[in-house]
């Protein structure tokens, strides 16, 4: 507090300036005890400041990839407008897919091999599935930017009991969840007695492409392996265990050679082929077990050797 008997002027009772002018701020608003408020954001702005300067570095990496986020959109302008001009939906279809596309180019370097493979008509494709399927995002709004494609889903009866789910555009059976929770780095196929997705395309009449991402468990990763997880999951089928990454990994995503529609293979039979389709570019293209360093690493690397 201020020494009444000290002033504001020089010599050997004056007040250091500071002080002096919270005295003249007290007297001129009325106000008593201006000292102990001035002392506490001092304090605060001590407590603070460091948090601010650590956090300014990412708010500019933040405010970097945003702005190549929208380089990548102005980019497709052009076809934006189209869209735009001849359809509302289409137009807000394309710009959704182009964000998409914008973050997978950008946090992934992503790519997609083997796209000649998806046939004119249609077709089902199955997936090894990571934590998070952000790869089939990402592929999906591929399709839809250089084909001109929608997706469509063959989904976990799980995700029909998430708020806004769009049943009408998906076909319930059991399936990737369980595989997304349980398996990790060593990439083991987890589909049990998964079949329905066989049965889909047995009933539909249609091929079926295996596909697999590169990295994908490194991006995220899960701890449903755990035995508490995987109990909690067998018995209430939600997917409890918790999950952590985003990493910035290199991601490529590889299209198998097409399965053909057989009318004498059995759900069994076609659902084991198509596993031993995906454990082929599993074995082929993957790291085992992965690394979350090395995937960092690859993207680095300009070109991925092909055998």
């Amino acid at each position: 507090m201020i020494d009444k008997n000290q002033t504001c002027g020089t010599g050997q009772d004056s007040m250091p300036s500071m002080t002096c002018l919270i005295h003249v701020l007290e007297e001129w608003f009325g106000v008593e005890q201006l000292e102990d408020y001035w002392n506490f954001a001092n304090y605060l702005l001590w407590v603070f400041t460091p948090l601010i300067l650590l956090i300014l570095p990412y708010f500019t990496i933040f405010l970097l990839y945003l702005t190549i986020i929208f380089l990548h959109i102005y980019k497709r302008k052009n076809v934006l407008k189209e869209a735009y001009s001849h359809n509302l939906w289409d137009g807000a279809r394309k710009t959704v897919a182009t964000l998409w596309d914008g973050h997978a180019a950008v946090w992934h370097g992503y790519e997609v091999h083997g796209m000649e493979k998806i046939p004119e008509g249609p077709a089902l494709i199955i997936f090894y599935h990571g934590a998070i399927p952000i790869d089939f995002y990402y592929f999906m709004a591929k399709i839809f930017i250089h084909k001109g494609r929608t997706c469509r889903v063959v989904a976990d009866h799980f995700v029909f009991k998430i708020p806004g789910s769009q049943q009408k555009q998906a076909k319930k059976v059991y399936g990737g969840v369980r595989e997304a929770l349980i398996s990790d780095e060593t990439y083991n196929i987890v589909w049990g007695n998964r079949k329905g997705f066989a049965q889909v395309a047995i009933d539909a009449k249609v091929p079926i492409i295996p596909m697999f991402t590169q990295n994908i468990r490194e991006g995220f990763r899960s701890l449903g392996g755990t035995r508490l997880f995987r109990w909690l999951y067998e018995k209430f089928r939600y997917p409890f265990a918790p999950m952590y990454g985003g990493f910035p990994v290199k991601l490529r995503t590889y299209l198998g050679d097409p399965i053909p529609y057989d009318p004498k293979i059995t759900a069994e039979e076609l659902a084991e082929k198509t596993k031993d389709a995906v454990q082929a570019l599993i074995d082929k293209h993957q790291r085992i077990p992965g690394n979350i360093m090395s995937a960092l690493l690859e993207r680095f690397h300009n070109k991925q050797k092909i055998n």
